[in-house]
C-alpha cells in the first residue's frame, strides 16, 4: 500500500476519508522520504567503508594512519545515522499497516450500515395463521437454549446450546459443509488461537484489537514482564488465509478453494446496550467460513466472488429462508475490503433482515502483509488476492430457522435439507 500511496497520496486521503479512517497521509509520506534519505546516505557511507577498507590494505605508514582517521569519521558518521533510520523505519512501519484499500468503484458512497444499498431480494415472507413467537420463547417451549444458565458461568450475551438445539446446529454446520466439500473446497479444522502476526496479516490488527480476547499468563523472565502473545479469533478466516504465510504457490495450484469450521469468539466491544436480547449478538458461536486464495487477477478476484457468494445463498435457497443481498457502503467496510456484500436474513421477530454472511474481496492487501505470493507462468512472482465468506454461522442462523419454521402448537418443522443429519427427525417438539 506504501507504493500506491507514494504514487496517488490523494486517493489514499480519499480513501480514508470513505472508511472513516483516521490516518495522517502526510505525516506517512514524510517520513518514507526521511526514512528513504537516511538510507541512502547509510549505504553510501558502508560503500565509502569497503572501498576504503579495500585501499587501507595495500597502505602503509602515515598514509595508512590517515586512511584509518578517514574511516573512523565515515564509522561515527554511521553509529550516528543508524539509530535514526531504525526509529523512522519502525514509526513509518506502524503508520504503513493502517493504510486502506481504497473501495471499488461499484461501492455506494455511505457513512455506515444504514446506507448499505439493496441489490436484490429471494424468497416470500412468512405468514402465520397465530401469533408468532420470538426465538426465545421458542426455545424456553422446546428447552432448546438457557441464557441465564450461560450467563452465570460465563458472564452477558453466554449462552448453553442444548437438546435438539445443539443437534440442530450441528445439523447445519455438517449440510453446509458438505455442500462446500462437493463443490471442491478443503475442510479444515483450524486453530482459533493464534500469534499477533496471523491477526495483523488479516488485517485484524492494528485497529481490532479491543474485539479479539488476548489470551496467556504474564509472568516475569529475568525481571521483565513476557506475555504468550495469542489470541482467540472471530473467524477461520484468520488461520485459513494465514495457512500460506510467506511461501509462493505455482501458479497452477490456484485458486485454492478452503472451508474451515472453528469456534469464533468476538468481544462485541462498544456494542453495549445493543441487540440485548436473545442469541443475535454473542461472544461465542460456531462458523464454516470459505476462504479463497487466487492469481492477481481483477476478473478472477469477481468470478470468485461470486462462487463464494452463490455457495452462500444456495444455503440459505435450501433451508426456504428468504433473505436480501446488499452492497456494503463505504464506511461500513473494514481497512483491507475492496468490495463486500453482506446476506440478511429475515428475522419475523425483528420485523426486519438480518445480517448472516458477509462476503468480501481484498485483491492483495492481505497476502501483501502474510508475504503470500505465487509464481505466475511468466516466471515472475505476484501477490495473491484473496477473499472469504460465510458459508454458515450459528447460532445466528438458528433465528430464523426456529421463527419461521415454528408452527401454533409451540413446534417447530425441521428444515427438509437437515433431516438426513438429525436421524430423520422431522419436527421439535415442546417439552
Amino acid at each position: 500500500m506504501l507504493k500506491l500511496l507514494r504514487e496517488n497520496p490523494e486517493l489514499i486521503k480519499k480513501a480514508c476519508a470513505q472508511k472513516n479512517i483516521k490516518l495522517d497521509v502526510d505525516e506517512i509520506i514524510k517520513l518514507d522520504k526521511q526514512v528513504r534519505e537516511l538510507k541512502q546516505q547509510v549505504e553510501k557511507i558502508r560503500a565509502e567503508k569497503k572501498v576504503a577498507s579495500d585501499k587501507i590494505a595495500k597502505l602503509k605508514g602515515e598514509e595508512k594512519n590517515t586512511a584509518i582517521k578517514d574511516t573512523k569519521v565515515l564509522s561515527d558518521k554511521e553509529k550516528e545515522l543508524t539509530p535514526q533510520l531504525e526509529q523512522a523505519e519502525t514509526a513509518l512501519g506502524k503508520l504503513i499497516l493502517f493504510i486502506p484499500m481504497p473501495p471499488s468503484e461499484e461501492t455506494p458512497e455511505g457513512k455506515d450500515d444504514t446506507e448499505n444499498k439493496e441489490l436484490y431480494k429471494w424468497g416470500k415472507l412468512p405468514e402465520f395463521d397465530f401469533e408468532p413467537l420470538d426465538h426465545m420463547q421458542i426455545a424456553e417451549k422446546c428447552d432448546l437454549i438457557d441464557m441465564p444458565r450461560g450467563a452465570k458461568i460465563a458472564g452477558s450475551r453466554s449462552y448453553f446450546l442444548k437438546n435438539e438445539g445443539m443437534r440442530l446446529e450441528m445439523a447445519i454446520i455438517m449440510y453446509a459443509l458438505d455442500k462446500l466439500v462437493k463443490k471442491g473446497f478443503t475442510p479444515f479444522i483450524v486453530p482459533t488461537l493464534v500469534n499477533y502476526e496471523a491477526m495483523m496479516g488479516t488485517s485484524y490488527f492494528p485497529g481490532g484489537e479491543e474485539q479479539a480476547y488476548a489470551v496467556g499468563v504474564q509472568k516475569e523472565k529475568d525481571g521483565m514482564i513476557e506475555s504468550d502473545n495469542k489470541y482467540l479469533t472471530g473467524t477461520a478466516e484468520v488461520a485459513l488465509t494465514s495457512y500460506h504465510y510467506d511461501e509462493i504457490l505455482n501458479e497452477d495450484s490456484l485458486p485454492k478453494l478452503y472451508c474451515g469450521f472453528s469456534t469464533c469468539y468476538r468481544r462485541e466491544a462498544g456494542t453495549y446496550g445493543k441487540d440485548t436480547h436473545g442469541i443475535y449478538r454473542i461472544h461465542q458461536f460456531q462458523k464454516i467460513e470459505q476462504v479463497v486464495i487466487c492469481k492477481n487477477d481483477l476478473d478472477e478476484s469477481k468470478k470468485m466472488h461470486e462462487l463464494i457468494l452463490k455457495n452462500s445463498e444456495e444455503v440459505l435457497q435450501e433451508l426456504n429462508l428468504p433473505y436480501r443481498v446488499v452492497a456494503v457502503c463505504t464506511g461500513d467496510m473494514g481497512r483491507g475490503q475492496y468490495y463486500k456484500n453482506d446476506i440478511e436474513t429475515w428475522m419475523p421477530s425483528r420485523k426486519s433482515y438480518g445480517e448472516t454472511h458477509s462476503c468480501s474481496t481484498f485483491h492483495d492487501f492481505q497476502s501483501k502483509r502474510l508475504n503470500l505470493k505465487y509464481r505466475g507462468k511468466d516466471g515472475k512472482t505476484h501477490f495473491c488476492h484473496t477473499l472469504n465468506n460465510t458459508c454458515v454461522a450459528s447460532p445466528r442462523i438458528l433465528i430464523p430457522i426456529l421463527e419461521i419454521y415454528q408452527q401454533k402448537d409451540g413446534s417447530v418443522k425441521v428444515p427438509k435439507v437437515l433431516q438426513p443429519y438429525m436421524g430423520g427427525m422431522k419436527t421439535i417438539d415442546p417439552r
